[in-house]
């Protein structure tokens, strides 16, 4: 099995919905995002997928989330904007964008150092 993680950055504010139903102050964050890919044969260029596809895939994702509230994507609007969430959205929506024969493994974010949350198989 052959593996390989790209990473990409974006900046974005958030404001958690608290269990007793008030809300932590907003706050902004420069989030890192890495996604590990595999495959059992790599294409015909001796590779898993291009890295640069594979970033340019990443970037398309996160684009809605750069310099804007993360709650104000869609998703978000019936789901707390948390690390966890913000994985499992990346990984669902960049799953289905993978060439046939790659397999999304996780995906990885960081709010900042020493927290992060990930998502994945």
């Amino acid at each position: 099995m052959f593996t390989i993680s790209v990473e990409t950055r974006f900046r974005a504010s958030h404001q958690l919905a608290l269990p007793d139903g008030s809300k932590e102050p907003i706050h902004h964050h420069d989030w890192l995002v890495t996604a590990d890919l595999s495959s059992d044969r790599l294409d015909n260029m001796g590779v898993v997928m291009s890295f640069q596809k594979l970033r340019a895939l990443m970037d398309s994702v996160v684009g809605d989330f750069d310099n804007a509230a993360i709650e104000t994507v869609g998703y978000f609007q019936q789901n707390n904007p948390s690390a966890e969430n913000v994985a499992k959205y990346i990984y669902d929506k960049l799953r289905m964008r993978l060439p046939d024969g790659v397999k999304l493994q996780n995906v990885r974010v960081v709010e900042e150092p020493g927290c992060s949350a990930k998502f994945g198989q």
